[in-house]
C-alpha cells in the first residue's frame, strides 16, 4: 500500500500526548504482560460515590459454564426500574478488566438513574475467540435475564463499549439478533475495533504515531485469532466489519479520531454498512483525534464536543418514548 502523508493530531490533545511521562509503545506480543501491569484508566470505588453511585460485584456464567466477576453500578438507592447499560471493557483484547472506562458511562448512570453491568470477560490469547465474545454475549443473557433484580427496563436496554470493547458490543449484538436473544435499543461504540484485515489508509498512517499503533493492533488480533488471522475463517462475531449483513442490528453510535488506526473500515465503514442495512446510526470522526483522546485529553475542545455527542445520542434513545429495535 501506498505511503499516505496522515491528519496531524489536535494541538490541544496532542498536547496531553507529549506531556505523559513515557511515550505509548507499540505492544508486540512479548510486551503483553507489561500492558497488562500497566496504569489503565480505572474508575475507582471513591469517584463512584462521589458520583453518588454504588458498585456490587456478582458472579455470571461465561462461555462453556465459565465463571465471570462482573459489577452492576447504580445510583446510591436506586428503586424501581430505570435503563440499563451492557458496558464492555477496553484494551485491545489481550488487557482490561470491567471497570476500564466506566467513567465514560458514568454520566449515563447518574442522569438518567440506569443500572449498568460491566463484565470482566476472559482475555487473549489465553483465551482466544470466541471466548471474548461469547463471555460478553453470556453477560449481556444473564443481565436480561436479571433485569427485574437488577432494577432494569429489559425494554431500554443499550449495550456500550470502547476499542476492543466496541468491537465486542458490536460482536455481542450480531449475536442477540443471531440468537434471538436479548433485545437492545441502542450500541454505543467508541472507537470500536472491528477490523482484522489491517488493509486500510489509515492503518498505515499511524504505524508510528498515537496511542494503539498499527503494530499494536496486530498483536492484538493475532492473540485473539492465532492462525485464522486475516483469512476467510474468521467470524462476523469476532470481527464485525465483515459482516455483510447488518439488518435488525439495533441503532447506533460510532465515533472515533480522524488520526488514529481504526477510522477506516474499522469505524466509517461499519456505519456505511449499517446503513446500507437499513438501521439508524450516527458518526462522528473528530479532527485530530487520536486513539482514546477523550480519555487522555478530556478538557480539550474536541473531547468536550465528543462526550457531548455521545452522551446527547444516549439521552435520546434511553429517553425514546417507544423503544424498540430496527426490524426485529
Amino acid at each position: 500500500m501506498p505511503t499516505h502523508p496522515r491528519p496531524p493530531f489536535d494541538p490541544e490533545a496532542e498536547a496531553a500526548l507529549t506531556a505523559l511521562a513515557e511515550p505509548m509503545p507499540a505492544v508486540t506480543p512479548g510486551a503483553i504482560p507489561v500492558l497488562r501491569q500497566a496504569a489503565l484508566p480505572v474508575v475507582s470505588d471513591e469517584t463512584l460515590l462521589a458520583a453518588g453511585v454504588t458498585r456490587r460485584d456478582v458472579t455470571v456464567p461465561g462461555h462453556h459454564g465459565a465463571e465471570l466477576v462482573a459489577s452492576v453500578i447504580a445510583r446510591s438507592g436506586h428503586t424501581g426500574t430505570g435503563p440499563g447499560i451492557y458496558h464492555i471493557h477496553g484494551g485491545g483484547m489481550i488487557a482490561g478488566e470491567r471497570m476500564i472506562g466506566v467513567s465514560q458511562i458514568l454520566p449515563w448512570i447518574v442522569e438518567h438513574d440506569a443500572v449498568a453491568v460491566t463484565v470482566d470477560y476472559r482475555l487473549a490469547p489465553e483465551f482466544p475467540d470466541p471466548c471474548p465474545v461469547e463471555d460478553c454475549y453470556a453477560g449481556l443473557v444473564w443481565t436480561a435475564e436479571h433485569a427485574a433484580e437488577l432494577g432494569i427496563d429489559p425494554g431500554r436496554l443499550i449495550i456500550a463499549g470502547a476499542s476492543a470493547g466496541g468491537g465486542l458490543a458490536a460482536g455481542t449484538a450480531l449475536l442477540a439478533r443471531d440468537r434471538k436473544g436479548p433485545a437492545l435499543i441502542g450500541q454505543v461504540l467508541i472507537c470500536p475495533m472491528l477490523d482484522d484485515r489491517d488493509r486500510t489508509v489509515s492503518s498505515t498512517q499511524y504505524e508510528d504515531a498515537g496511542t494503539w499503533v498499527r503494530e499494536s493492533n496486530r498483536t492484538g488480533w493475532a492473540a485473539l485469532l492465532g492462525d485464522r488471522w486475516g483469512t476467510d475463517e474468521v467470524s462476523v462475531y469476532a470481527a464485525p466489519a465483515r459482516a455483510s449483513d447488518l439488518e435488525g442490528l439495533p441503532p447506533a453510535f460510532i465515533d472515533c479520531g480522524s488520526a488514529e488506526v481504526f477510522r477506516d473500515e474499522e469505524d466509517v465503514a461499519y456505519a456505511n454498512a449499517l446503513w446500507n442495512s437499513g438501521v439508524q446510526a450516527e458518526l462522528h470522526v473528530w479532527p485530530g483525534g487520536y486513539h482514546g483522546f477523550d480519555m487522555l485529553a478530556p478538557d480539550s475542545a474536541i473531547a468536550r464536543a465528543a462526550i457531548a455527542a455521545r452522551n446527547g445520542w444516549v439521552a435520546r434513545t434511553l429517553d425514546a418514548p417507544s423503544p424498540g429495535t430496527s426490524g426485529r
